[in-house]
């Protein structure tokens, strides 16, 4: 499993990625229920991050897929 800091160092790459080069789509990051812990205090760790980032690159992997089709 990747360390805490590549993590944190991926995530915050692509989403810069996507805030230059796909505004349309950086604008919904904050709706995506991963970001929105439902408890006070939610336990963050690397697993967390990774699933998140993976979340990320789907929803990129998508919104390309949806564009090449049009």
């Amino acid at each position: 499993m990747k360390k805490m800091h590549t993590l944190l160092k991926e995530i915050n790459i692509l989403t810069l990625k996507i805030e230059r080069d796909y505004p349309e789509l950086y604008e919904h990051l904050d709706e995506n229920p991963i970001t929105i812990p439902n408890i006070p205090h939610p336990h963050l760790d690397t697993q967390i991050f990774s699933e998140y980032l993976e979340s990320l690159k789907t929803l990129l992997e998508n919104h390309l897929a949806s564009h090449i089709k049009k």
